[in-house]
């Protein structure tokens, strides 16, 4: 396994990092394993050298924080892991039970280091952006939570280019913590980032750790216009929303073509195309069968030339901007 900087920062992560969206309980979403069905994972990835885990608190509404925590206690030391969590979806009916206010941010904190079982998060995240609440509040905010030592490292998740260049010069105006990771989505279907988001981070130092690497599992190459195959692509009704088009099953039967080329699976293809941006730090995988953990792990050996970069980036067409 390979170790990388999180953007401009000391911090050594994975280049993978294991998404726990897919752990808690099934009384969320019917394709969510259980705890003990989810714990081998997570011990899995550790033996491959993968430090790098992220949750949020609205994942099985609390229940994957839970899992998660109770996992690195058993597997790992703490000092051993990096553990990324996000604020802003709902956790409750009521209307300050959610959101980017100061109230919610320093009580969701709270909640998610219970959940989690340790005194400080490596990396918290804002889920998406709140029109709702001034940037200002919640930048002054997220500072303090670093410097009361509740969380090392601050990020974001999708949002306007724009939204997220005000905010990192909010952070330097003020002398408040900037962010230094962009949770964005980004794949070999879905490439508008590419446009201005990516060129932000980078000019900025921001570390880059898309989610939805394989499209929510599209790009396995198993999915048709039916879109009924599996039991997460019938209840996935966000992912008919961001792919399905012609030219997305375009590009994956260039996936599929390349893979039988190279002895490897689809999903293995798109996530190594994706490991060979320079601009990515650690997409974050989900896995709910031990053998896409594995090939996910083994797709890092994968090498592709720019004449297969360019074989799969050519069917692409504009997409409007989803995911936000």
């Amino acid at each position: 396994m390979d170790y990388v900087n999180l953007g401009k920062t000391g911090l050594k992560v994975s280049r993978l990092c294991l998404g726990m969206m897919s752990y808690g309980t099934s009384a969320w979403r019917e394709w969510v394993l259980d705890e003990a069905e989810s714990r081998p994972f997570v011990q899995r990835s550790l033996e491959a050298g993968i430090n790098f885990f992220d949750t949020a608190d609205m994942y099985s509404l609390g229940v994957s924080e839970e899992v998660t925590g109770r996992a690195i206690r058993d597997f790992a030391r703490r000092d051993e892991v990096v553990i990324a969590t996000k604020v802003f979806n709902p956790m409750g009916p009521k209307p300050n039970q959610r959101g980017l206010s100061r109230k919610h941010i320093m009580e969701a904190i709270d909640a998610s280091l219970r959940r989690l079982g340790t005194d400080y998060i490596d990396l918290y995240q804002i889920h998406r952006y709140d029109d709702e609440t001034p940037i200002e509040e919640t930048l002054e905010a997220l500072n303090d939570l670093v410097r009361a030592g509740k969380a090392r490292y601050i990020g974001a998740s999708s949002m306007h280019a724009y939204q997220f260049a005000r905010a990192l010069y909010l952070a330097d105006l003020h002398g408040w913590t900037r962010f230094v990771a962009m949770q964005n989505h980004y794949n070999l279907v879905y490439r508008e980032e590419e446009r201005e988001m990516i060129p932000l981070c980078v000019e900025e130092g921001v570390g880059i750790i898309p989610w939805s690497p394989l499209a929510r599992g599209f790009l396995a190459g198993n999915r048709t216009r039916a879109k009924d195959e599996t039991t997460r692509a019938r209840s996935d009704s966000y992912a008919h929303d961001l792919y399905y088009q012609d030219n997305d099953f375009e590009t994956v039967e260039r996936v599929k073509t390349l893979a039988g080329r190279l002895g490897r699976k689809p999903a293995q293809i798109a996530l190594a195309w994706m490991l060979h941006k320079p601009f990515v730090t650690a997409p974050i995988i989900g896995a709910t069968k031990m053998y896409q953990l594995d090939e996910a792990i083994a797709a890092l050996e994968i090498r592709l030339d720019d004449e297969a970069i360019r074989f799969l980036e050519e069917p692409y067409q504009p997409h409007p901007v989803l995911g936000h």
